[in-house]
């Protein structure tokens, strides 16, 4: 796969704190709002430019898309965001809870995305898809990073190990306790020639930002006649972690009604699918399992040995839609419903049991994670996970890296 260096705009040192954000996709409006209300240089102001209009302002029409340039153009006014001072890349790392991941940012080709080179689990929503695209091409600039994995090569992490013996160019702990270092790369000779002859990545959380980001080079290919492949627009902001650092989190649901049935009718037709007993205990622990919580109970669910080859099929998400939202819940199509939501396994079993004894849902199911292979398996058969299937944390600062086009 090609990856590249590139010059682009980060933060000013003592800024740093003060610019990263969350990714505009971990938080809604509102949560946005609070989060930069006292902070101008919060790059929600960019990502989350909604924030900044009138309440209610529809967050897809253009006047959100200008704000964010304008915001995106005072933080450059404000000596916020500079740019780099020569072509580099970045070794990222995070630390959250005792956990530690590191990757390498760069650029990323896009006919490495278009080639299945760079692999896709994921369904994109067009909405979403649209919105980032007209956010890049308003700001002529990819403002958050894809998070891609590889398979573990011993090669990079001797590279990374060595830079982390630096000093870095950023260092410090978020408000939410995650801690964030940064160390400027500026020989990468050999880590562009080891990505070469990697040959393929995978897309484990950006799917939106990844697609937007090969449309937007293809129009921009189809607006440059002189167009020769080294254009910036061919390039994308991407972090890159090796498989095993990974830490993936469950994705929940959570359900609005019974579908018809009362308490004790939809738990008998459960007992029909699995093996159903009342529990303590609020997840699960093993694949195969799902926990249950409706009338201030908790369930355990034991579901059979899966005997299909299909890897989608073996996943607990497909088998609880197959058997339990479906069939009994009327949930024919998660993307679409209105019966469902989704939390992310961040949030807690807590945020599942206030949802459905305060906020108005019937049932929520706690979820076992998927695995880092399971993911790699179903993009190798060139399949699509369901919905909402995984949640990676840490999430990715959005403003520590932008890449311009």
């Amino acid at each position: 796969m090609k990856i590249r260096e590139f010059q682009g705009l980060r933060p000013s040192e003592d800024k740093v704190e003060k610019v990263a954000s969350l990714p505009y996709d971990v938080v809604s409006t509102e949560e946005a709002r609070a989060l930069a209300h006292d902070n101008p240089f919060s790059f929600l102001h960019v990502v989350r430019a909604e924030i900044d209009l009138a309440p209610g302002a529809d967050q897809y029409a253009q006047d959100c898309y200008d704000k964010a340039l304008e915001n995106l153009e005072k933080l450059k006014d404000k000596k916020a965001l500079v740019r780099e001072s020569e072509p580099c890349m970045y070794a990222y790392r995070q630390e959250m809870n005792g956990h530690a991941q590191i990757g390498i940012t760069a650029v990323c080709h896009v006919d490495d995305y278009e080639n299945d080179i760079i692999k896709k689990h994921e369904k994109t929503r067009p909405q979403k898809e649209n919105d980032r695209l007209k956010l890049n091409t308003t700001l002529n600039a990819h403002p958050g990073p894809v998070f891609l994995t590889y398979r573990d090569n011993a090669t990079i992490d001797s590279i990374i190990n060595d830079v982390q013996s630096t000093d870095p160019l950023f260092d410090f702990t978020a408000d939410d306790g995650v801690k964030h270092t940064v160390w400027k790369i500026t020989e990468y000779g050999s880590i562009i020639d080891t990505f070469g002859a990697i040959p393929e990545s995978y897309v484990a959380d950006g799917h939106h930002r990844s697609a937007s980001a090969a449309r937007l080079a293809k129009a921009k290919r189809e607006k440059n006649p002189g167009h020769d492949g080294t254009e910036n627009y061919n390039w994308f902001l991407a972090v890159l972690f090796p498989e095993s650092q990974l830490n993936v989190l469950p994705y929940n649901r959570i359900v609005k009604d019974l579908n018809g049935l009362s308490i004790e009718e939809f738990i008998e037709k459960v007992k029909a699918v699995g093996t159903l007993t009342e529990t303590e205990n609020k997840s699960p622990t093993k694949a195969g399992s799902v926990s249950i919580y409706l009338d201030k109970r908790w369930f355990n669910l034991e579901m059979p040995v899966a005997s299909e080859t299909d890897p989608t099929l073996k996943l607990d998400v497909s088998y609880l839609q197959n058997n339990i939202l479906s069939p009994l819940l009327g949930i024919e199509d998660p993307r679409t419903s209105d019966k469902i939501d989704f939390i992310g396994g961040i949030r807690g079993t807590k945020e599942l049991e206030k949802r459905v004894d305060q906020d108005g849902f019937a049932v929520a199911f706690s979820m076992f994670p998927v695995t880092t292979k399971q993911l790699m398996d179903i993009a190798d058969a060139g399949q699509i996970m369901p919905p909402k299937s995984t949640w990676f944390e840490p999430k990715l600062r959005s403003g520590l890296f932008i890449h311009t086009v």
